[in-house]
């Protein structure tokens, strides 16, 4: 059974950008999916999804992400393997195009799981990844405004990122996830972001935090999206995939691990999953979450919001 499922972040898309994501989804799922009907494994179609993803600028990881509140682009990413819980990420890397490839370096050419900041940028010169510039004009001019709205004193604060968060619900939108089922039975899941606006230099989100944002295990997989804080608080990745092995369906873990997160955090979240068996999962407690996917069976790629 080849299966896979993409998301592009929760949250609130705007208006003009809702079509853009949709037709985005659709691209990396089906991209994905080529891969695996060419024979390739699970975490080929993994990156390959999430670099479709990550070169979209109408999704917050890659091109087009987010800015921190002095105006810098730090990305995350993270990629697991099921069956061997091996695993690579990256926190806080700036000035690269694809931060997943990053990550599926750190996993195979490293004894490590994560590397941050200047320590992740270094390693990536080291091996051959080119100098980028992921800031948009976009992503820029909506810093400036923002940036204006500190410096009059309005409430825009990292600190205050829950009041931010409710007055601009569109800030929330765009971390971009992937998890795949190949036909040798193995999983991988996969997650890039580019934060929430705004957060301080420095600040790491679930998204490269293994079991948080990011988990895969023999039984399945999970990649989630929502403001990060939260998502730590209750592992929400890894509650899913426990839930998968417990038996719950993988449409019904997500929803049960959705709902943990709304009635004891609150946070607003969404979750994807696939099962050992090719069923796929989501849930969102926001107004918008894209996601597409497809399957052995199925004629074309299904895309919700």
């Amino acid at each position: 059974m080849k299966a896979i499922i993409v998301h592009g972040g929760s949250g609130r898309f705007k208006q003009h950008k809702i079509e853009r994501a949709k037709k985005g989804v659709k691209r990396a799922a089906r991209e994905g999916f080529r891969i695996l009907l060419e024979g390739k494994s699970a975490l080929d179609a993994c990156e390959t999804a999430v670099k479709v993803l990550e070169d979209d600028p109408v999704f917050n990881a890659g091109t087009g992400a987010v800015l921190t509140i002095d105006g810098r682009c730090e990305l995350d990413a993270a990629i697991m393997i099921g069956s061997s819980y091996e695993a690579g990420a990256v926190g806080g890397v700036e000035r690269i195009k694809n931060p997943i490839s990053l990550a599926r370096k750190v996993m195979e050419e490293t004894d490590h799981v994560l590397l941050v900041g200047e320590g992740a940028r270094r390693f990536a010169s080291s091996i051959g990844f080119e100098d980028y510039n992921p800031i948009t004009e976009e992503r820029l001019q909506e810093w400036k405004k923002l940036r204006k709205k500190l410096e009059a004193g309005e409430d825009v604060r990292w600190k205050k990122i829950r009041t931010l968060i409710k007055k601009h619900p569109e800030l929330l939108s765009g971390t971009v996830g992937c998890v795949v089922l190949d036909d040798t039975g193995e999983i991988v899941a996969g997650t890039s972001t580019g934060g929430v606006f705004m957060k301080l230099l420095g600040r790491v989100g679930d998204t490269p935090m293994l079991g948080v944002g990011t988990y895969a295990t023999p039984y399945g997989g999970a990649s989630a999206t929502g403001l990060g804080e939260g998502i730590m608080r209750m592992v929400l990745a890894k509650t899913v995939t426990d839930f998968i092995q417990m038996g719950i369906s993988a449409q019904d873990a997500a929803q049960s691990a959705i709902n943990l997160l709304t009635d004891r955090i609150g946070t607003g979240a969404g979750v994807i999953a696939i099962d050992r068996r090719g069923n796929i999962g989501y849930s969102k407690n926001t107004p918008d979450m894209p996601v597409a996917y497809i399957k052995d069976g199925m004629d074309e790629v299904e895309v919700f919001i």
